[in-house]
């Protein structure tokens, strides 16, 4: 309950902050574990991921944010679970497994942390690990506007349009028998490709309406 409460605030926050476009939340499974993974660029992409969609997303997020008073609490309260960045975090890893092998929807940003840049940066290990043991599709999923509306570099908010774009659901059939580094990083490799598509596009409609 506390986490559709909270993501009904979220969605009129995020509207008041420029939020105008939603596409391809349909194309996200209806049931079944899920990875979403999405660009990261701002302290808004999470809140956004999970209002595009109807089903409750667990986020993984780093374990500073857990040590911050009540907000520490609340993020825990609505399912997110933490994970020692630049670290083999096996807890963080089995819970991700855990929450996915029972249905859930998993949120992982590929690049584990914010872009400074807003430029697409190389994708972390760890989520490749997830995606090829626990074998359930990875939604790509693209964000633009987020880091106008609260960029990295500053602490104030400010209007901006904001668009989020859901891929279609991607398995890697070809890769789940295999094990290696050249697997892992050829997971992480076709998920970047994919947001760098969705990102493209939407930036291209984005100039296109400017």
């Amino acid at each position: 309950m506390l986490y559709y409460i909270g993501r009904a605030m979220c969605r009129v926050i995020l509207r008041t902050l420029g939020w105008r476009e939603t596409i391809g939340s349909k194309r996200m499974p209806k049931e079944g574990g899920v990875i979403l993974a999405p660009n990261h660029v701002s302290y808004l992409d999470p809140p956004l991921v999970g209002s595009g969609i109807s089903r409750q997303v667990h986020f993984m997020a780093k374990q500073e944010l857990f040590d911050i008073p009540v907000f520490g609490f609340l993020i825990r309260a609505v399912g997110a679970f933490p994970v020692k960045r630049g670290t083999a975090d096996r807890g963080a890893l089995k819970k991700a497994l855990e929450l996915l092998n029972e249905g859930r929807v998993v949120c992982i940003f590929p690049e584990g942390a914010r872009s400074q840049d807003n430029n697409l940066q190389p994708p972390e290990l760890g989520f490749a690990m997830i995606a090829l043991k626990s074998r359930v599709p990875v939604v790509p999923t693209a964000l633009v506007g987020t880091e106008r509306s609260l960029s990295p570099k500053s602490p104030f908010f400010r209007f901006g349009r904001i668009k989020i774009m859901y891929g279609n659901p991607m398995t890697f059939e070809d890769l789940y028998d295999k094990s290696g580094r050249e697997s892992l990083e050829e997971v992480g490799r076709r998920v970047m490709e994919a947001i760098g598509q969705l990102r493209a596009e939407l930036q291209t409609n984005q100039s296109a309406s400017d």
